[in-house]
């Protein structure tokens, strides 16, 4: 039986996470546990042509390491990685050992002789090298076979198997596996990289373990401490620790493992976000570069079904690309953001002319002051818009949606209630409207330059502008508290979670508000009749 190696990619494939900025205690200390938990291969982060930052992965040359490693260990192997063309090898002096043993070059496919011969270069300066074959479901049979030819002359250590966009099923990896099983040298290392996308990452990699155990090759395993890693994650350290230890026969110490995720990773995942979703899985399932989904998420918040069309819109070569220039013309193409609404807006402006319109938003405190919300109606007499929810207790004389998800949620759940009440759709909602809806362009009642720049209150704000309403008052414009229950009405409603950077979200709402009322031309004169973050 050959030997089955663990390498943690926490500090290299967690820098797409935290800008590589993980600080210099944490790097030490994530290293340290690391070393004590037996990892055999700890890959330290990636080597790049700018200068080293204190405290980032990001290392301009080798030495830049060795103030991370307390005490470095002669029996583990430290590593990083370079893009094949990324990375200038004059910058790279010969090894010395003090930091740096062995050095991954990453290639995409169709450019594995070039990224051999990279690490053909690095190899004559005496570290060990291993290749990173991204994207290796994309290889035919006869693609891998080649690969496997070339990799034996240039005998590194090892050649891992990468699901880069977290795309494989069991039989792909089989696939994969037992081609560049048979075709590559015995002594080279076969090594698997996973990504989370479709909550395979783990199972998968169990499976590589169960293919090739018992072969008598060795075998190299990527993980990283609680999955942490781009998009969806990898195979979480733990789950590959206690894998190992009970079914092959290794011995990890788990509890440095623990110590590691209670000392240091806490701090990162409460700070910041990996791992599966639902738009990582659109990406999986299509193969696609995981920016993609980056892009239509933080430009547009992207619902999961307009965003799976997106994708799917694309030809299977654009979608491992990232055109973002492409991704915005499908993007377009997808929304019906212009409608003939010219009849609609005649007839809202003559309902509305001279009265005043009181927004019921769904914030908590349109239920907890509910009676003073009501008091408001019966002596001022306001026409009454619900904005993207229907509340009990109150009669409205029309509600604004202004997303499909909203408006679904509020057509299945409050059934009784949607069939009463008149409906004011964006554009994004429905093409075609039932009869007792109406449909009003999204272009017309929004402004870009923020990231949540389709707030529902604001663009409701931006309709009675242009349907010429003087005066408006608004409840259940509370603002974000840092727990959903907290902040909604309907704690079961759907809604979007800013990455838990509610205070930003906050703030962004308050200057889109402000820019607002700078400019509005008609709706100057707005009350609050509950209390409001906003209201300033």
């Amino acid at each position: 039986m050959g030997n089955i190696k663990l390498l943690d990619c926490t500090l290299r494939d967690g820098a797409y996470i935290t800008g590589s900025e993980f600080g210099e205690h944490s790097i030490k200390g994530i290293i340290e546990k690391l070393q004590k938990a037996g990892t055999d291969i700890i890959e330290c982060g990636w080597l790049k042509n700018s200068p080293h930052k204190a405290g980032t992965s990001f290392y301009h040359v080798p030495q830049d390491l060795e103030q991370y490693l307390i005490k470095k260990d002669g029996g583990l192997t430290y590593t990083v990685m370079i893009d094949w063309d990324r990375y200038d090898l004059s910058l790279l002096p010969q090894c010395d050992g003090k930091s740096v043993d062995a050095v991954r070059v990453v290639f995409p496919c169709g450019k594995y002789r070039e990224g051999i011969e990279v690490g053909l270069k690095i190899k004559e300066k005496g570290y060990r090298v291993y290749f990173q074959a991204a994207n290796t479901m994309d290889y035919s049979d006869d693609d891998l076979k080649r690969l496997a030819e070339a990799v034996n002359k240039a005998k590194p250590v090892g050649l891992s198997i990468v699901d880069t966009f977290g795309a494989m099923y069991p039989e792909d990896l089989e696939r994969i596996t037992e081609i560049l099983h048979k075709h590559t040298d015995k002594d080279i290392s076969l090594g698997f990289h996973s990504h989370n996308n479709q909550q395979l990452s783990f199972a998968l990699t169990m499976n590589f373990v169960n293919m090739l155990g018992d072969s008598g090759r060795d075998i190299i395993i990527d993980a990283s401490l609680c999955g942490m890693g781009r998009g969806a994650g990898n195979t979480p350290t733990e789950l590959a620790v206690s894998f190992l230890n009970r079914k092959c026969g290794c011995g990890y110490d788990m509890d440095a493992v623990m110590d590691a995720i209670d000392i240091y990773m806490e701090y990162f995942g409460e700070n910041y976000s990996w791992g599966y979703s639902t738009p990582y899985f659109i990406a999986g399932m299509y193969g696609c570069h995981v920016n993609n989904i980056a892009y239509l998420l933080d430009n547009h918040r992207t619902k999961a079904k307009d965003m799976r069309n997106i994708i799917e819109s694309l030809d299977p070569a654009d979608r491992k690309k990232y055109d973002y220039d492409l991704l915005e013309k499908k993007y377009f193409e997808n929304q019906s953001f212009y409608a003939d609404d010219a009849e609609a807006v005649k007839k809202l402006a003559e309902y509305f002319s001279g009265r005043e319109a009181l927004l019921v938003a769904p914030g908590k405190s349109s239920l907890d002051e509910r009676e003073k919300v009501l008091a408001y109606i019966s002596e001022r007499a306001p026409a009454v818009i619900g904005v993207n929810a229907l509340l009990d207790g109150y009669d409205y004389d029309y509600v604004l949606f202004t997303n499909a998800a909203r408006y679904e949620y509020a057509k299945n759940a409050k059934g009784e209630a949607f069939g009463k009440f008149r409906k004011i759709l964006l554009s994004t909602v429905k093409s075609v409207p039932d009869e007792d809806e109406i449909i009003i362009s999204f272009n017309k009642v929004v402004k870009r330059g923020w990231k949540h720049f389709d707030n529902a209150a604001v663009c409701c704000f931006r309709m009675l502008d242009m349907l010429g309403v003087k005066k408006a008052a608004v409840a259940g414009f509370d603002g974000f508290k840092t727990k959903y229950n907290e902040s909604y009405a309907d704690p079961f409603m759907p809604t979007l979670n800013p990455d838990n950077k509610w205070d930003e979200l906050n703030e962004e709402i308050k200057d889109i508000f402000a820019d607002f009322r700078r400019h509005a031309v008609n709706c100057r004169d707005i009350t609050f009749v509950t209390e409001s973050i906003f209201d300033i």
